[in-house]
């Protein structure tokens, strides 16, 4: 097998592709062929040890695959070899094999490319369950997205408009704001690379003139530093503020407003919320699958790298280049 190495703290340039033996499954344990990876911002932080797991090394970086199992453990009784995949592993998703355990196997159905199916479970997965469990977005309510051209970003501008939410997606460029009203964004807003006070002043300014007196009553907050306290400062009375990612930095709040907004800061960390309700993410997998069939949401894919330039991939997820999702595909 193959497999794009990180063998040394860094970025995308230090990525080498090595080939190793493949790996035999062992008790719950399956081997997938792998045919697509999917690219997600936790990659970039994970080869520079800056994520909340440290994998030894060596190790690929890439936790959402999908593909065709090829052997099974002993113990697994689930799926056979042969059945079309997708699966969470949290590393080891850049090659041409992956272990898996069976309990973080999903089956795909036939009509789905395997591009769409490893681009799918992380980001619509991250997404529903934010708006779903974690802000109860109801019809009618507005949603605010800040990072909302990137890959759970646009899965939020999809869930949202399937729950009957008005939806702004916020955006650091024209381009991306055409891309997010592609995706069916009700309103955009672009906003500056960098905030200084005053500019935080006049992007707050901005989302209450798009939102209306009433203000927002979610903001889905992909980006973090300097614009989350703006976004927080626009929140409708008892709105929710969903803390889901911090590219631009870990942001510092005045815990103030949420006393004069009644509102609340919430976390998203889907990982461990399907560990931790495995029964409640069956059910929300199975919506998702739902509302693929009938057409309400589809990963938007700008960009797909063979295994050898995948570290190319890395470059424009670390850039915030990427509009959608972007894919590593082995063939």
């Amino acid at each position: 097998m193959q497999s794009m190495f990180s063998t040394e703290v860094g970025g995308p340039e230090t990525l080498k592709l090595t080939e190793t033996e493949t790996p035999t499954p062992k008790g719950t344990e399956v081997l997938i062929r792998v045919r697509a990876a999917g690219v997600n911002f936790p990659d970039t932080l994970m080869i520079r040890d800056m994520y909340q797991f440290k994998p030894p090394r060596p190790f690929a970086p890439g936790g959402e695959i999908s593909g065709e199992i090829e052997a099974v453990g002993d113990k697994v009784t689930t799926v056979k070899p042969g059945d079309r995949v997708l699966a969470l592993i949290g590393h080891g998703g850049f090659a041409t094999h992956a272990i898996a355990d069976a309990s973080r196997v999903i089956p795909v159905p036939d009509s789905m490319p395997f591009e769409d199916a490893a681009c799918f479970i992380f980001t619509y997965g991250t997404s529903h369950h934010a708006l779903k469990d974690r802000a109860h977005l109801k019809a009618g309510e507005t949603l605010l997205i800040l990072g909302a051209a990137g890959g759970v970003g646009s899965a939020a501008i999809e869930l949202g408009k399937a729950a009957g939410a008005r939806v702004i997606a916020a955006v650091s460029s024209e381009d991306k704001a055409e891309v997010c009203r592609s995706f069916g964004a009700d309103e955009t807003i672009v906003y500056p690379r960098e905030l200084d006070r005053d500019g935080q002043k006049a992007f707050s300014q901005q989302i209450k003139d798009v939102a209306g007196k009433d203000g927002v009553n979610v903001v889905y907050d992909a980006v973090g530093g300097a614009y989350a306290e703006p976004a927080v400062r626009a929140l409708a009375w008892e709105g929710r503020f969903l803390v889901v990612g911090f590219p631009a930095g870990i942001p510092k709040l005045p815990l103030n407003l949420t006393l004069l907004k009644g509102c609340q800061i919430v976390g998203v960390f889907w990982g461990d919320a399907t560990r931790r309700d495995p029964k409640g993410h069956a059910e929300n997998v199975a919506e998702l699958f739902d509302m693929y069939a009938k057409g309400q949401i589809k990963p938007r894919i700008s960009g797909s790298f063979p295994l050898e330039r995948a570290g190319e991939a890395l470059e424009m997820m670390q850039g915030r280049k990427v509009t959608g999702k972007v894919v590593v595909t082995m063939g």
